[in-house]
């Protein structure tokens, strides 16, 4: 089989086309080619006048070799790669060794626990929210009655933090051995549309990630895994193994009991601050590390639409318009744009009382009147918060509480129009755009909640974006505060084996210990470590 990549045919070809163009690209005749699938099917929009699809394919020919050959300087067409997951190690039959543990319930921690239950370990998922369902309700109690569930709101609960956002399922992360595939195709197990498979930048919206990951806790279960919801990861007994080393040896949890266990995979997202303090307290090596801060901007998704994909703005194909875009300023930072959700809205998602965060959120139809985005500016450990490894944690609640206040101390979020912004004045009234984030949001000055070097950065990048996206920095778009919870603040660092650099049987995973940004990459670290997990217990 071979794989073509880049084949490009106008937005408006026709089913017939698509073989033709292989023939074509290929240098064979009709008769030749016996099949073909697509593998990927992305958007090249650099000229709106002309849209392009761009295909990857794999095409079965009759003569493969001779085909290869014409073509052995074309990096585009290749053998096809071999996507097939392969577990490294199964457990024995009747496996009674020692159960692994996984702490949270997000894509890191759901993919972690379904490797090892395929792979016969019966793992045991501790969760410190609630189930999807009863999440969701409370999640929606802060959205609609201002009322914070701590344990149980858009960070915590089975999901995680993916569960309440534009579901993106792309990632630029290496990944030689396809664990992507891996993912994307139990994600279709699980209730996710086909076309995951198949879109460049596929996404499968809030709705369908609710279903999907009540379907992969009911195969954990099926393959002998244990779920224990409402249930927080309160210490760590750390003691030593027979070499001297440090060795995890068991987990104090909430409703009192000891759990006793030696292999547990950390996977906690990245807004476990009380985790973060317990696990330093204990001396499990910890370091701080960059991530961004800054504010979720919205357009009307129209305004992106046309400004992307010009007279073919509104095409089902194409579907709502996304953007990515970057500046570096003139203080040294750099300003861009983070989580962009097309045809969504912004969400309140704070996990600790009297604090605002915000987020962004879509469905899979991405048919909601607004895009937005976050609109960051990079800080880093030694230049903005030095000294300790949880700094980055305090000034996240720093800046967090500041905007509560901004927003009138009842989960409002701060808000400013950009032409207000720009002129250094407090907003007072909306015009033609209308904010989406509820409980709502209060007009003032953005000033207020962030530090002078993020709002000098913001201010000069605006206008630099609104040449690239027409429209960008109208005087009426609308920017709402805080976006601090981009990433870790922290690195819960590990070894090769994928094991805490100081304490054995502790493997740090996923975006809360510092390796993932976003649902695929974390699920990838998930299935990663639970490989390494593994072959620990059962050397292959």
């Amino acid at each position: 089989m071979l794989r073509l990549n880049e084949l490009k045919l106008p937005l408006d070809h026709t089913a017939e086309d698509l073989p033709a163009a292989i023939c074509r690209r290929l240098d064979i005749r009709a008769d030749e080619l016996e099949r073909f699938t697509v593998v990927k099917r992305g958007n090249d929009a650099r000229k709106k006048s002309a849209i392009q699809l761009v295909y990857a394919l794999d095409v079965v020919v009759k003569d493969e070799a001779a085909v290869l050959a014409r073509h052995s300087a074309d990096h585009n067409v290749r053998p096809s790669p071999d996507t097939t997951y392969k577990f490294p190690v199964m457990a024995p039959e009747g496996w009674n060794g020692p159960r692994p543990v996984v702490i949270g319930a997000g894509p890191c921690g759901l993919l972690a626990a379904l490797v090892l239950a395929q792979m016969g370990f019966r793992p045991i998922i501790i969760e410190r929210g609630k189930a999807v369902r009863e999440r969701t309700k409370d999640t929606w109690g802060l959205w609609r009655r201002s009322v914070l569930t701590p344990e149980s709101n858009v960070q915590f609960g089975e999901g995680g933090a993916g569960t309440f956002s534009d579901g993106k399922l792309y990632s630029r992360i290496k990944d030689p051995r396809h664990l992507g595939r891996k993912v994307l195709v139990e994600f279709v197990k699980a209730g996710a549309p086909d076309d995951i498979l198949t879109e460049a930048h596929p996404h499968i919206g809030t709705f369908r990630l609710v279903t999907m990951v009540m379907s992969i806790r009911e195969t954990i279960e099926s393959l002998g895994g244990e779920y224990r919801f409402g249930t927080r990861v309160d210490d760590f007994e750390i003691g030593e193994d027979d070499d001297g080393n440090r060795q995890l040896k068991g987990l104090h949890l909430s409703t009192g009991e000891y759990l006793p266990c030696s292999h547990v995979i950390m996977a906690v997202g990245h807004s476990a601050r009380d985790t973060f303090y317990k696990l330093h307290d204990r001396g499990v090596y910890v370091e701080a590390k960059p991530f961004a801060i800054g504010v979720r901007i919205e357009h009307p998704q129209s305004w992106i639409d046309k400004a992307r994909y010009g007279p073919a703005a509104g095409n089902k194909i194409l579907g709502a318009a996304a953007y990515s875009i970057a500046h570096k300023a003139s203080n040294g930072r750099s300003v861009y744009s983070f989580c962009m959700c097309p045809g969504g809205r912004v969400v309140a998602a704070t996990s600790e009382e009297g604090r605002v965060v915000t987020n962004g959120m879509s469905q899979y139809s991405r048919a909601e009147f607004n895009a937005n985005s976050g609109l960051v500016v990079d800080i880093t450990p030694e230049r903005d918060f030095p000294g300790h490894p949880l700094a980055g944690v305090e000034l996240q609640r720093r800046l967090e509480s500041l905007a509560y206040v901004a927003g009138g101390s009842n989960y409002q979020a701060p808000g400013q129009k950009v032409g207000d912004f720009l002129k250094g004045e407090p907003s007072s009234e909306f015009g033609v755009v209308t904010p989406s984030y509820k409980p709502g949001v209060k007009l003032t000055d953005l000033s207020e909640c962030l530090p002078d070097f993020v709002i000098e950065a913001i201010r000069e990048a605006l206008p630099v974006f609104g040449r690239q996206v027409p429209g960008y920095d109208h005087p009426d778009v609308v920017m709402t505060g805080v976006e601090t919870r981009t990433s870790s603040p922290i690195r819960i660092t590990r070894g090769k084996d994928c094991q805490s650099l100081n304490t054995r049987g502790l493997y740090p995973a996923g975006e809360g210990a510092g390796y993932a940004g976003g649902i695929l990459s974390a699920a990838v670290d998930g299935i990663k470590v639970a490989e390494a997990l593994a072959l620990e217990l059962v050397p292959a």
